[in-house]
C-alpha cells in the first residue's frame, strides 16, 4: 500500500484513509519494525527471546501486547549507540536528552528517517493551520534537544520562511516578532507567557502582534493556559505532541479546526494506553500510561516505549486517525501528598483561575517530621505586582481555599515578587521536592 505525499496545501491520502486502509498498513510496518528490531538489536533480541516471544509471533496488531516494553532505563543502560538497528556510518543526526537524572537518552535518525520526522512535522503545522508562504519564528531550543530542528526542517518542508531563532534573550525575541512580523510562533506554553510579560513590560501589547497561530508543546497545558495564550495574544493556540525517544515534535499534533486532542499519526505510530501498575492494555477511552510502538524508524526502532505521559485514547474527527486527550501529567511526575494523588497541571488549573494570578508557579516539597508540606508560589499579574498586602493575602486564600476545594489537600500559598520564579526558554521547571531521601 502506498500514500503519496502531498502536493502544496493537499491532506496527505492516509490521513482521510478508512480505518481497513489504516489497519492494513500499521500491521505491515509493525511486522517490519519487529523483525528489524530483532534481527539488528542485540538488546531487543535478549530481550523478545527471555520474554519467549519472536517477531513470527505477530500476526495481528493485538498481538504486540505479547512483547516486552521499553523503558527510557533501555537505552541508558545501553549508552551510547547500542539500541541503533544501523550500522553507524548510516546515522545522519544525534540527538540527546539533558541526562539530568543520569545518563542522557541517546537516538539516532538514518537520512530516510530525517524525511519522514520533517513530512510529519510539515503535517503537523498544516494540521494546526499553517500553510507554504507563512513566516514561523521558531523559539523552541536548538542542538540536542530535538524541539528546534524538528520544527526547522518541518516548517521548511511545508514552504514557510523560518527564522530559528532558539531559546532564550526573551527582549529580543519581542524585537524580533514585532521586525519580522511572523504569523507562526513554536515554543512551549509556558515561555509563551513568557513573551507575553516581556510585550508587556516593554509596554506593548501582545494582541497586536502580527502573530496568529502559536504551536506548543515539548510539555503538559491545561486548557485553562491555552485560554490565557488566545486570549493575551489573540490568536489560535494548538498542541503538538512527541518525545525524543520516539521521533521528536510531530507525533501527534492538534487540528485547529477542531482543537480536541493531537491527532496521531499512526501510519509512522502504533498507540496503546497501558496500566501504569499492571501494565494491562487499557480500552480506547480510558485513562492509562500512553505507550508507542514506531512502524517506519530505521535506525532507532522503538517496541511498545513506555512514555509515561497519562492520557486516553480518543476516536478519530478531523482526520482518520485516532486522537490523544490532554496530557494530565506523568507517571514519574505525580506527587503524593499525605495519601493524595496531586499532579502539577492540577495545581497549574487553579492558578489560572483566579484572575488576579500570573501563570507562573512553582511547587515546593518538604516534610515537616513524618508529614509532607506542599507549598505553592506564585506571582501576581504584572500589572497587580504592586497592590497592597490584604490583596495580596485575599489572593492566597482564595487560591489555597480552590486547592483544598477541588484537589483535596491541604497548601500554604505564598506571593512571591514579579520575576522571581525562573522563565525557563524550554520545559518549565514546576516542582521542586525537598523532602530527604
Amino acid at each position: 500500500m502506498r500514500f503519496d505525499h502531498p502536493q502544496d496545501n493537499e491532506l496527505d491520502a492516509i490521513e482521510t484513509a478508512s480505518r481497513d486502509e489504516i489497519t492494513a498498513l500499521q500491521t505491515t510496518r509493525m511486522r517490519w519494525t519487529l523483525e528489524h528490531a530483532y534481527a539488528n538489536v542485540r538488546h531487543y533480541r535478549d530481550k523478545f527471546d527471555a520474554a519467549g516471544v519472536h517477531p513470527d509471533d505477530f500476526r495481528e496488531l493485538t498481538d504486540i501486547a505479547k512483547f516486552p516494553f521499553t523503558t527510557k532505563q533501555d537505552l541508558r543502560d545501553t549508552y551510547p549507540f547500542g539500541m541503533f538497528a544501523v550500522p553507524q556510518k548510516r546515522i545522519s543526526r544525534i540527538h540527546a536528552s539533558s541526562g539530568t537524572t543520569g545518563k542522557p537518552t541517546v537516538v539516532g535518525y538514518t537520512k530516510r528517517d530525517i524525511e519522514t520526522w520533517a513530512d510529519l512535522m510539515a503535517r503537523s503545522i498544516r494540521a494546526a493551520g499553517g500553510r507554504a508562504g507563512d513566516k514561523v519564528h521558531i523559539s523552541y531550543g536548538y542542538g540536542l534537544f530535538t524541539g528546534g530542528l524538528g520544527a526547522h526542517y518541518g516548517a521548511e518542508r511545508l514552504g514557510c520562511m523560518v527564522t530559528p531563532f532558539g531559546g532564550g534573550q526573551t527582549e529580543r525575541q519581542v524585537q524580533l516578532i514585532n521586525d519580522f512580523a511572523p504569523d507562526i510562533i513554536m515554543v512551549t506554553p509556558s515561555y509563551m507567557l513568557a513573551i507575553a510579560d516581556e510585550f508587556q513590560r516593554q509596554g506593548l501589547d501582545p494582541a497586536s502582534s502580527s502573530l496568529k497561530l502559536g504551536i506548543h508543546g515539548a510539555e503538559p497545558w491545561s486548557e485553562a493556559m491555552r485560554s490565557e495564550i488566545e486570549q493575551r495574544f489573540e490568536i489560535e493556540a494548538v498542541d503538538i505532541y512527541g518525545l525524543s525517544e520516539v521521533m521528536g515534535p510531530g507525533v501527534a499534533s492538534e487540528c485547529v479546526e477542531s482543537k480536541d486532542g493531537p491527532v496521531i499519526w499512526e501510519d509512522h505510530f502504533f498507540p496503546e494506553i497501558i496500566d501504569s501498575m499492571s501494565t494491562a492494555v487499557l480500552p480506547d477511552g480510558e485513562q492509562g500510561e500512553l505507550v508507542f510502538t514506531s512502524l517506519t524508524k530505521e535506525a532507532l526502532p522503538m517496541i511498545r516505549y513506555r512514555t509515561r505521559d497519562l492520557t486516553r485514547l480518543l476516536p478519530p474527527t478531523s482526520r482518520a486517525m485516532r486522537r490523544i486527550g490532554k496530557i494530565t501529567g506523568r507517571s514519574d511526575d505525580m506527587l503524593i501528598i499525605r495519601g493524595v494523588n496531586v499532579f502539577p497541571s492540577q495545581i497549574e488549573e487553579m492558578v489560572l483561575k483566579q484572575p488576579c494570578l500570573s501563570p507562573h508557579y512553582l511547587l515546593e516539597v518538604t516534610r515537616a517530621g513524618h508529614l509532607d508540606e506542599l507549598a505553592v508560589l506564585v506571582e501576581m499579574k504584572p500589572e497587580l505586582s504592586d497592590a497592597i498586602d490584604s490583596t495580596r493575602q485575599q489572593c492566597a486564600q482564595d487560591l489555597q481555599h480552590h486547592i483544598k476545594s477541588y484537589i483535596g489537600i491541604s497548601t500554604s500559598v505564598h506571593i512571591v515578587a514579579s520575576g522571581s520564579i525562573e522563565r525557563s526558554a524550554g520545559k518549565a521547571k514546576r516542582v521542586i521536592d525537598k523532602r530527604p531521601r
